[in-house]
C-alpha cells in the first residue's frame, strides 16, 4: 500500500514524447517539467501536480490503493481540458519494483489501450513511461518517457 512513497517530494522531470503518440517514427521532442508529490491516507493515496513550463500546461494525478483488489487506480487530469481522463489500474511487482498500469482511452478519436510503467523506483531517478496500443495490445507504441531527478532539500521550487 506504500508503493508510491518513493515519489514523495519535488522533482525535476526530463520529458521526451513523440510528435504523434501513435506513430513510432514521428520524432521525439524533449522538454522540462517540475513535479511535486505528497502522500496521504497512510500511503494508500498519492497526489502530484506537474507543471510543463515550456508547454504552458499542467496536470494532476491522484493515485488510490484499493486494498480489496490489491491494486492501484491512477487518475489524471490536464489543466488544458479540465476533464478527468479514464483511469489506469495495476500494481507493482515486489521482486522488481516495477509498476504496470493499464486502461482504455481514446487518442485523436481513436480507441487505444494505455499502459504506464514505473521503474527504477528504488533510486533517486525513477522513470515513468507511457505506451499506446491501437490494435488491442498486439503492438505498443512507446510514446512518452519522464526521467525524474529529486531536487535537493532547500532548492528553489
Amino acid at each position: 500500500m506504500n508503493d508510491f512513497d518513493f515519489l514523495v517530494g519535488t522533482w525535476d522531470v526530463s520529458n521526451r514524447w513523440l510528435a504523434d503518440f501513435l506513430d513510432a517514427d514521428s520524432g521525439w521532442e524533449a522538454f522540462p517539467a517540475v513535479s511535486r508529490v505528497t502522500r496521504h491516507f497512510d500511503g494508500a493515496a498519492s497526489f502530484d501536480e506537474i507543471e510543463f513550463p515550456t508547454k504552458g500546461f499542467a496536470g494532476l494525478t491522484l493515485r488510490l490503493y484499493e486494498p480489496e483488489h490489491e491494486r492501484w487506480t491512477l487518475n489524471w487530469v490536464s489543466r488544458r481540458t479540465g476533464t478527468l481522463f479514464p483511469p489506469v489500474t495495476g500494481r507493482f511487482d515486489p521482486a522488481t519494483g516495477t509498476g504496470v498500469f493499464e486502461g482504455e482511452d481514446t487518442h485523436d478519436g481513436k480507441a487505444v489501450l494505455v499502459r504506464f510503467v514505473w521503474s527504477r523506483t528504488e533510486t533517486d531517478s525513477p522513470r515513468w513511461e507511457q505506451f499506446f496500443s491501437a490494435d488491442g495490445a498486439e503492438t505498443w507504441v512507446h510514446n512518452w518517457t519522464m526521467d525524474l531527478s529529486r531536487r535537493a532539500a532547500g532548492a528553489l521550487a
